[in-house]
């Protein structure tokens, strides 16, 4: 069943952010974009390479209004310990969210059954809260922070111009697409 168009569900954990442990809930993601980035374990292979990606465009998104909530089943410990001990993980300075309890995880169903383990999912939410873009790859496939850079600036665009669609490889700048019966086959 597709999450995109539901509502982000009520939670409340403590995150590690600019060395600091921070109370974060629903409430605090409201008003903005959201990135919530799962991942599968802290101390892991593919997570930090990804984790260390997405620090590398996190100026670009603060930039885009886009805050970023990296999301594994450790805690916050865990994530300080983390980013305290690899060169990767201590460029990260965006949020780093606990999620022992596994909330969270179940709120976006990215949670593997009897594992205790998030999958690797990406889930954009707009202002109001609802989700936008969603994507899922199987453990051992990495996601790549400039095409998710791409997508936030086509949800965008797309919120802001009603009326406008971005075809596929859109970028900024780029033509859209105003869906009509004039359009139709003529692509």
């Amino acid at each position: 069943m597709s999450i995109i168009g539901k509502q982000l569900k009520p939670f409340a954990t403590t995150s590690f952010k600019d060395g600091k442990f921070v109370d974060v809930s629903d409430k605090d993601v409201l008003g903005k974009w959201g990135v919530f980035f799962f991942y599968p374990a802290d101390f892991t292979f593919v997570c930090p390479t990804e984790l260390e990606d997405l620090a590398d465009k996190y100026a670009e998104l603060q930039g885009l209004g886009v805050e970023v909530y990296a999301v594994s089943t450790d805690t916050h410990f865990s994530h300080k310990a983390w980013h305290d001990s690899s060169p990767a993980i201590g460029k990260v300075k965006y949020h780093m969210l606990g999620d022992q309890n596994h909330t969270i995880s179940n709120n976006f169903d990215i949670l593997r059954e009897g594992v205790g383990l998030a999958d690797r999912g990406t889930f954009v939410v707009d202002p109001d809260g609802v989700v936008q873009l969603v994507e899922i790859t199987p453990e051992g496939v990495g996601r790549n922070a400039s095409e998710l850079v791409r997508k936030i600036k086509a949800a965008k665009y797309w919120r802001e111009h009603p009326g406008q669609v971005c075809p596929a490889k859109w970028e900024a700048g780029d033509a859209t697409l105003a869906p009509s019966i004039d359009l139709v086959g003529k692509i």
